[in-house]
């Protein structure tokens, strides 16, 4: 088996790439793939918080490349999702400690083992962020609707398109583009910056469409990815899990009155 690495990535922090992270491989682990999601944050660990794992972790992601554990050892089984399995980031070490040989041997062996590679990209142009990005078989770009996040997406693209592996093989990385904390009624005001003008800026295709949801925030502080739940952030990442698998799947009807989808898209 050689499973596929899918780097989850934005230009600035803040715009929902661990809580995007947590989601997907929960709804990915729900539809059968065995997954594992790795956090990339050396520093700033939070990916263990949104799934509720922060006290399960021993070693981390540098103990297991620096040789102090076995990689079963720093491995945590998800409490709900049996085939979900985690990879915390290290709290006390620097972001440059991260070394291509042992990130590129590390990822080899989480490749043999499960289906699907979920690595959770530090923000911006970090050390981190080039380790995250350059194994990837895809990436799934996070932009917020706002013009400071969608020309940080299209940065990162760029260095996506110029220093994967993949684009030193004179091959491409798959992007797709989540846009997160749409707030439908801002769209049809003029206040926030609608779905087309978003991809005609990219020029990559959509994935998926995030709407702005408090129960985020409340799944955040209980551990519980809002995935479980039946919200509409709910049914858009459950959406979004399927799409990544390349199930066709229709966009949520975030209408704020009839009529209203078709001029979010104008």
């Amino acid at each position: 088996m050689s499973g596929c690495v899918i780097t989850i990535t934005s230009g600035k922090g803040g715009v929902g790439k661990s809580t995007t992270t947590a989601n997907l491989a929960v709804g990915l682990a729900m539809l059968g793939k065995k997954v594992v999601a790795v956090d990339f944050d050396i520093g700033l660990r939070n990916l263990d918080m949104i799934l509720g794992l922060e006290n399960r972790i021993v070693y981390d992601i540098v103990n297991v490349m620096e040789g102090e554990c076995n990689l079963s050892q720093a491995l945590i089984n998800d409490k709900k999702t049996k085939n979900l399995y985690f990879l915390p980031a290290s709290q006390s070490k620097d972001k440059n400690i991260l070394d291509k040989q042992k990130v590129a041997s590390l990822i080899q062996r989480l490749k043999e083992e499960f289906e699907i590679i979920l690595l959770d990209s530090p923000a911006g142009i970090e050390g981190g962020f080039e380790h995250a990005i350059f194994l990837a078989d895809r990436a799934l770009i996070i932009s917020t609707p706002e013009v400071s996040s969608v020309r940080d997406a299209d940065r990162v693209i760029g260095i996506i398109d110029a220093k994967s592996q993949k684009a030193q093989n004179g091959e491409e990385v798959i992007k797709h583009l989540i846009i997160n904390r749409l707030k439908p009624e801002m769209v049809e005001k003029g206040e926030m910056i609608g779905v087309e003008d978003i991809l005609n800026i990219l020029a990559i295709p959509l994935i998926g469409i995030v709407p702005e949801d408090e129960k985020i925030v409340s799944s955040t502080n209980t551990g519980e990815p809002v995935i479980y739940g039946d919200s509409l952030s709910a049914k858009a990442y459950q959406n979004i899990a399927k799409r990544v698998l390349g199930e066709e799947v229709p966009y949520l009807d975030l209408k704020v009155k009839k009529g209203f989808f078709g001029r979010l898209f104008k």
